[in-house]
């Protein structure tokens, strides 16, 4: 079973070597997604509503080029900056993850390069 490479102009381009997305049988893992404009790669957002939006945004670009939505996500994990940032992260969340079943979710604080406030990835069994 080969693996395949998912990209899209509609999100931003990975800062290092590797895929916006990796596809293998039915599985489709999107990496790491942050609130950079695709078009501009400058960051979207000065609070992390803001920036959990435009990361949603580039989450669903990926997505659609590998012919997927959210409805497929089995797994999301969240990395925020600052425990004060969850609930008003998971406003913005439970507003754009859909209806149930919602995937399972991991969320870790972590430090983030400059002034990046969130990053999401997220794990999809396709059909």
């Amino acid at each position: 079973m080969s693996k395949t490479a998912v990209s899209t102009e509609n999100a931003p381009k990975p800062p290092a070597k590797f895929s916006q997305a990796v596809r293998k049988g039915n599985l489709l893992q999107v990496a790491g997604q942050v609130a950079f404009d695709p078009a501009t790669n400058e960051i979207v957002g000065d609070d992390v509503a803001g920036q959990t939006r435009q990361t949603f945004k580039n989450i669903e670009a990926v997505l659609t080029a590998a012919g997927s939505s959210l409805a497929d996500a089995i797994m999301v994990r969240v990395y925020l900056t600052d425990t004060a940032h969850f609930a008003p992260f998971n406003e913005v969340y439970d507003e754009l993850i859909g209806d149930a079943p919602q995937p399972a979710r991991t969320t870790v604080y972590v430090g983030l390069p400059g002034e990046l406030l969130v990053e999401i990835d997220v794990l999809c069994v396709l059909d």
